[in-house]
């Protein structure tokens, strides 16, 4: 079991297991419009439920802040000291949790975790976020048997440098970066887990290190902060090099504080040398210099170091959520008609495109969150036949047709127009008000970032809508007002 994280596994109903099941809600429990599914997790300081969203019939992952050595469910759902002895740190790290969930909600990129929304509430606090499923690095390369090629190293690379300059630039560290924190979506993307700030309060006024520092990723000056030993970006840019270190000889390094008197590292520009570039591997050696002065200081360093800046860009998909079967009695999911309507409007868009410019045209389309295409099979069209010469032979002249008849074809032009589709303009204008409609109804649910997505989406097929631009504008300033109205006593 993999702690309190957010990670997709056998969910098992409370009651299965007295071991996992002591302290958890009961399936069926409602916390405002979420509604407990199942199990996923019990760890050390908190909870993770399937659970569903009752209002926008998707499933998440809620999280429940409850340290099982300092806390226990008392009567109905409410959390609460075990004694006064535990009340301080239970406080202090339940602060910790809550200043987490307002740092992730901040963000918004496709390898950091996301928070749909955070609230205090029965003596603890609680957190949503997407329900992810994959499996960690560390089981991938487990299963792989093989060293990922440098090819595959890079991608994970550029898309967790990607993540980190954004934390970094909010002035946020993870702090805990290892092989089984970073999570391999369906479609091959990581994810970075278990920002762990409970956590990592907890342990420290319990002055049990061990359990906030992973021997082998953590860097020396997480050991002992001191001003000659700031933490920093290369804090992070130090773990994340000791993953690909793992990754490719499968073995972690050595402790820093064992490494600061007797390094027995081998370089990877030897340990590995013909089976990745050397600029590669003298880029990861520097990374995982022991002196935080003899690494690079920050990601921008660090990427061009190993030339990902030189490289094309790399694509990041959405991870693929597939949903939960809607409760008895409710209506058809509306995710379902706007992916109908979507792939309708391609055919024509594509008929649009040719129309104006008279030949085809290549069109990028973005794939909804909840359906990833498979890539469609190479085509090369046949080159055209040359114009034929005109025949020697005159074509046969039409008979001659009956006054009555003249207007004939009239009639079936005006038939075949009735029985035509509406052009594409009003597919369009259907599909703009659908994100509309879901923006504001996620709106209305407090679920901004969800009313921010949907008035993107109607921004990309309407660009001048000023409906979806007034509900991009108070969705935002919603998030902003309700991430600074969080009290923290």
């Amino acid at each position: 079991m993999q702690d309190d994280r957010t990670v997709a596994q056998e969910a098992v109903p409370r009651g299965q297991d007295s071991a996992l099941g002591e302290n958890a809600l009961p399936v069926g429990t409602r916390l405002h419009e979420f509604e407990i599914v199942a199990l996923v997790g019990v760890g050390g300081f908190g909870i993770v439920y399937l659970a569903r969203d009752c209002v926008l019939e998707r499933k998440v992952a809620l999280k429940e802040y409850l340290p099982s050595a300092l806390a226990s469910r008392g009567p109905g759902v409410t959390v609460a000291p075990t004694s006064s002895r535990d009340s301080e740190t239970f406080h202090i790290g339940l602060r910790s949790f809550i200043n987490e969930g307002r740092m992730l909600a901040q963000f918004d990129h496709p390898a950091l975790v996301k928070v749909y929304r955070f609230w205090e509430a029965n003596g603890t606090a609680y957190m949503v976020m997407p329900y992810y499923e994959g499996i960690t690095l560390k089981e991938e390369l487990r299963r792989a048997g093989a060293p990922p090629d440098e090819m595959r190293l890079k991608q994970l690379l550029t898309q967790l440098l990607d993540a980190l300059e954004v934390l970094h630039r909010a002035n946020a560290l993870h702090r805990d970066i290892a092989p089984d924190n970073i999570l391999i979506l369906p479609d091959g993307n990581p994810l970075l887990l278990d920002f762990g700030a409970a956590r990592r309060v907890i342990t420290d006024r319990t002055q049990e290190l061990t359990a906030i520092l992973k021997p082998g990723y953590a860097p020396i000056e997480q050991y002992a902060e001191s001003p000659a030993l700031k933490q920093g970006p290369w804090t992070d840019l130090y773990a994340l090099a000791a993953v690909v270190y793992f990754a490719i000889t499968g073995e972690r390094p050595a402790p820093a504080v064992a490494r600061s008197i007797t390094d027995p590292v081998v370089p990877l520009e030897q340990a590995a040398s013909g089976r990745y570039s050397p600029r590669f591997l003298r880029a990861l050696d520097q990374a995982l210099a022991v002196k935080p002065d003899d690494r690079p200081q920050n990601v921008a360093q660090f990427r061009s170091a190993l030339e990902l800046d030189r490289g094309p860009g790399t694509v990041t998909h959405t991870s693929r959520q597939p949903p939960l079967p809607p409760a008895a009695g409710s209506r058809r999911p509306r995710l379902a008609l706007l992916v109908g309507v979507t792939v309708a409007l391609v055919g024509a868009i594509g008929a649009g495109a040719l129309l104006r410019s008279g030949k085809p045209q290549p069109q990028v389309i973005e794939t909804p969150p909840t359906a990833v295409a498979p890539p469609a099979p190479s085509y090369s069209p046949p080159p055209e036949e040359p114009p034929k010469e005109e025949a020697s032979v005159a074509p046969p002249a039409p008979k001659p047709q009956p006054p009555k008849r003249a207007a004939q074809p009239e009639k079936k032009a005006i038939a075949k127009a009735r029985e035509a589709p509406p052009p594409a303009e009003n597919r369009l204008g259907v599909l703009v008000a659908t994100f509309l409609q879901d923006g504001e109804k996620c709106f209305q649910a407090k679920q901004y970032d969800c009313a921010i997505t949907n008035a993107n989406a109607a921004l990309q097929v309407d660009p001048g809508s000023a409906p979806a631009r007034k509900l991009k504008t108070s969705a935002a300033d919603a998030q902003q007002r309700a991430i600074k109205q969080i009290k923290i006593e």
